[in-house]
């Protein structure tokens, strides 16, 4: 069993074709990247996946059971988590507070405050950010605020993990920092599905690839594959 699959997912805007009988699967431990043109469909993929949005045809299932139609904090609940494209923080609250009330709320059951000031500690440093704790998240540059976004999503104890372009806005050193990143997350056994403009990380953290174009699924591979398609160098990596 896949712990995500999605069979025949399509949602429209008006007439607009958003996502259009999608196929997807994630296997457990895997690293899949999700590409393709500005408006192929991407993000609002994920929305539909997380419960932002409701999928108009199609299933989605999560460790084997339906999740289309649940609110997002259900389906966080049931071990799947995100980050934003635009990055969503509480502003006004350090970032210690973002992480606990993700440990307190986001997860089954019930854990002790004393317990979740610990889990924030160690995903404090575990994303490098203990010297910013008490900061303001309004208060962080845009990296620190992203890896701010990833801790508090790991503090719901995701099986997976959606990063939504964790990379886009960041210089070279970061984006090596994000992807090293990256890879640590899935040493805690995190499946990730991740949609990413930076080529150089897409090729180097993913184990497939899944590119849409105008809501479509128009090829999915190995990193190598992708990269040597004639079909996705002419819609979107060019020559």
């Amino acid at each position: 069993m896949q712990l995500l699959e999605g069979s025949g997912v399509t949602r429209h805007f008006g007439g607009l074709a958003a996502v259009s009988d999608v196929d997807f699967a994630l296997g457990r431990g895997e690293v899949v990247g999700l590409i393709g043109p500005n408006g192929a469909g991407k993000t609002t993929l994920f929305n539909l996946i997380s419960g932002v949005l409701v999928p108009e045809s199609g299933t989605i299932r999560l460790q084997g059971e339906s999740i289309g139609g649940l609110k997002p904090q259900a389906i966080c609940r049931r071990g799947l988590a995100r980050t934003f494209q635009s990055v969503r923080v509480f502003p006004h609250l350090p970032a210690d507070a973002n992480i606990q009330l993700a440990a307190l709320f986001g997860r089954p059951g019930w854990i002790s405050v004393g317990e979740a000031e610990r889990e924030t500690a160690e995903l404090l440093e575990f994303v490098g950010l203990t010297g910013v704790r008490a900061v303001p998240a309004k208060d962080l540059k845009l990296p620190v605020q992203k890896r701010l976004e990833v801790a508090r999503a790991l503090a719901t104890k995701p099986q997976l993990l959606l990063l939504d372009e964790l990379m886009a806005g960041l210089n070279p050193t970061e984006v090596a920092e994000a992807m090293e990143l990256v890879t640590r997350i899935r040493g805690r056994g995190v499946t990730l599905f991740l949609i990413e403009h930076v080529m150089k990380a897409i090729m180097g953290v993913c184990d497939r690839i899944i590119v849409l174009h105008h809501g479509k699924k128009i090829a999915e591979g190995t990193p190598q594959e992708i990269a040597t398609s004639r079909t996705v160098i002419d819609v979107y990596l060019g020559e």
